[in-house]
């Protein structure tokens, strides 16, 4: 990728983390938010400042900000759709006003999709087009206005973007809860208790923004375009979770990355080990599974998984397309709901269980590209998913 990244709600928390790993990685950046002192800063302290990068103070909800973004833009590798709002009111959503859920469908939703269309004659072939959805587009979170509809909007929005535009590479991020400045200021403050927070996170703890940065830095990647349509819930298996237990808050630490690195080790598949290292303190199992047996073979290798005993350490399951035939199909769907069973049962010991299910056009070396992120050191906050690889192109 050559062109620039643009990136929304860049002044702050996960969008600040962001800008700050794309800008180490070598690429150029224009930044957007409303707070203009803070994305000054923001823009100063990148890797080359203010000659290689660039911020905007504007408003999103605005529909002439966007022939601004267009003036400046350049050559955009990857649109970076972060900005959001939620609605902190606590009216229940019956007694609101149209006009309360305009503002946050107009910033949630509308924005996104201007922007990708104010900047269409700008984007490189094969651009990456990321959005920033939320936990909260995939299960509702009531007293908090139109927040759940819009972000559930944004998830069903770029999916028919993928299909429209297969071009384009989008994708969708759900955060799960994330330890911003602001989250740790209403810590201190005594509105959010992060011990009833993390309770309800497998994983027993929040996230970091930089753990959600990554995610965005591997989506806005050429690995990822197997996934475009897909969204990747990095919440620490909350989303899978039914909510019938309580979690401690005594998550396993989040690992220094660079330091660790990671050792994919790939059983019976040496086209798909071919494109992996084998070096590194963070042990990821990768096990290929076949179609009609894939509960018995996702059982036995987590069972193999546990025993040996490596902490941290993570498994991923790479499914067949889903058989067609009854057995087969509902052999496919108990896999599957294993994996969120498991991810939630292995909560904060450090183990990390993960699927993806892959289309017959997908090749080795794309699932090792998508397997390099999603098993890594890099992810670990992503656990209990299935993800999709090449889903549109069946």
């Amino acid at each position: 990728m050559t062109g620039r990244i643009v990136l929304t709600g860049a002044a702050s928390g996960i969008g600040r983390a962001a800008a700050e790993l794309f800008a180490a990685a070598g690429h150029a950046c224009l930044l957007l938010d409303r707070d203009g002192p803070r994305l000054s800063e923001v823009v100063a302290a990148l890797p080359g400042g203010a000659e290689r990068h660039m911020g905007l103070a504007l408003d999103l909800t605005d529909p002439a900000a966007f022939a601004e973004v267009e003036k400046v833009a350049g050559s955009v590798a990857a649109i970076i759709n972060n900005a959001g709002m939620s609605d902190p009111s606590g009216v229940p959503l019956a007694e609101q006003s149209p006009e309360q859920g305009a503002r946050l469908f107009a910033l949630n939703v509308e924005a996104p999709l201007r922007l990708v269309e104010a900047l269409s004659d700008r984007l490189e072939p094969g651009a990456r087009i990321v959005n920033v959805a939320s936990g909260a587009g995939l299960r509702a979170i009531p007293f908090r206005g139109a927040y759940s509809p819009t972000k559930a909007a944004l998830i069903a929005q770029s999916r028919a973007l993928a299909k429209a535009r297969p071009d384009l590479c989008v994708t969708v991020l759900c955060p799960g809860f994330v330890r911003t400045d602001l989250v740790e200021a209403l810590i201190a403050e005594g509105r959010i208790d992060p011990a009833s927070a993390t309770s309800k996170i497998p994983m027993a703890r929040m996230a970091s923004p930089t753990e959600m940065a990554r995610g965005l830095t591997f989506l806005a990647s050429p690995e990822a375009a197997p996934l475009s349509g897909s969204f990747v819930a990095l919440d620490g298996a909350s989303w899978v979770f039914g909510g019938s237990i309580r979690f401690n808050n005594q998550g396993a630490p989040e690992l220094a990355v660079w330091a660790e690195g990671t050792k994919y080790l790939v059983q019976n598949e040496p086209e798909l080990a071919a494109y992996l290292p084998q070096d590194g303190a963070y042990e990821a199992q990768i096990r290929c599974l076949d179609a009609g047996a894939c509960y018995a073979g996702l059982h036995q290798a987590a069972a193999d998984f546990v025993k040996a005993g490596s902490r941290p350490a993570s498994l991923t399951l790479v499914l067949p397309p889903v058989p067609a035939d009854v057995q087969g199909a509902a052999d496919h769907a108990a896999a599957k709901m294993a994996v969120a069973t498991l991810a939630c049962e292995f909560g904060a010991t450090g183990l990390r269980i993960n699927a993806l299910q892959v289309a017959p056009h997908i090749s080795a070396q794309e699932v090792a590209g998508v397997l390099h992120w999603v098993a890594g050191v890099e992810a670990q906050f992503l656990t209990g998913q299935v993800l999709d690889l090449g889903s549109l192109g069946q």
